[in-house]
């Protein structure tokens, strides 16, 4: 019983320092690529091509001078980061390995994700709040109410797999795409969820919850060293797991999985920030219309299509 626990153990600390790895690089990628796409060089200094450098930001942020607001309502300022950071987490263990294992290998892996994303508003709202400042209360509004309208059409857009499948788990997903990938049939859907995935982390051109000019630095205003790392981490942990979801579900190669990583950052590149009344409106009057759209429309041909073969 104690070998299995240990082993247990281990297994998620090896997933857990290969993600903290991974997010540290991926700094150093966007900061690269957001060199190249302006005519400038990216980190050089610390390390051989500037390699280091996402350490070297890391021990910065960490040995910095924690800071706890006066007014501030000290427990949830505390504890907000730390939930936004578990749940961010939390649902890595629901993502295959290869096509065979996953760690967590459960029915409604799909439904279980999109609960645990939503939770992650509270993390949000209970910082802006605690922090019992204007800009950081701002940011937190800003960022529930643009989460909670798209993870509605996101759930929307992934109800045709599910139908089309007979099933919310991911494993099954990626088994029906042994002959065909779910991008040929299913291709205007990949387009609503990338903009979806796009709000839903809070990045350009919908990054209205960090808007700098405007909210200084949104519901993080407040924080430093490791509150605000922990906020910093489960962003980055966000954009990586949705750009591997979306592989999983319309192309599962690696390949795939850098374009979506790439795309992340190149809209923060070419396109401007929305307003937040733009945003909003995207949300609610465009891709939630277009996404019931497409499940009524998918579902009456699957409809049609058993009752054409079964006759």
């Amino acid at each position: 019983m104690i070998f299995t626990v240990i082993i247990n153990l281990l297994e998620w600390l090896i997933i857990i320092i290969s993600l903290l790895i991974s997010i540290a690089y991926l700094t150093l990628i966007e900061r690269k690529v957001l060199g190249i796409l302006q005519r400038r060089k990216g980190p050089t200094v610390v390390g051989i091509l500037g390699l280091l450098q996402p350490f070297a930001d890391g021990l910065k942020l960490v040995v910095k001078e924690g800071i706890l607001p006066n007014m501030s309502s000290s427990f949830l300022f505390l504890i907000s980061p730390i939930i936004f950071f578990f749940l961010s987490f939390l649902i890595w263990s629901l993502i295959p390995i290869n096509y065979n294992f996953v760690y967590a290998d459960i029915n409604l892996s799909i439904i279980y994700i999109l609960a645990i994303t939503s939770l992650s508003v509270y993390g949000i709202i209970i910082s802006g709040w605690s922090s019992n400042s204007k800009y950081s209360f701002l940011g937190s509004l800003r960022s529930s109410s643009q989460m909670i309208s798209y993870e509605v059409s996101i759930g929307f857009i992934l109800l045709p797999l599910a139908i089309f499948t007979s099933s919310f788990s991911l494993i099954d997903w990626i088994n029906h795409q042994d002959f065909i990938y779910f991008f040929i049939p299913f291709h205007p859907l990949l387009g609503l969820l990338i903009l979806s995935n796009l709000a839903e982390t809070n990045r350009p051109p919908f990054d209205l919850p960090e808007a700098e000019s405007e909210l200084v630095a949104g519901y993080t205003t407040e924080f430093s060293s490791i509150g605000f790392v922990l906020f910093f981490i489960a962003e980055y942990g966000n954009i990586i797991f949705l750009s591997l979801l979306t592989s999983i579900i319309f192309f599962p190669n690696v390949i795939s999985f850098a374009f979506f990583m790439f795309l992340f950052i190149w809209v923060r590149v070419a396109l401007p920030r929305y307003r937040f009344d733009q945003l909003l409106r995207l949300g609610w009057k465009v891709l939630l219309p277009l996404s019931l759209a497409f499940l009524s429309l998918y579902s009456s041909y699957f409809i049609w299509a058993q009752y054409f073969f079964i006759n």
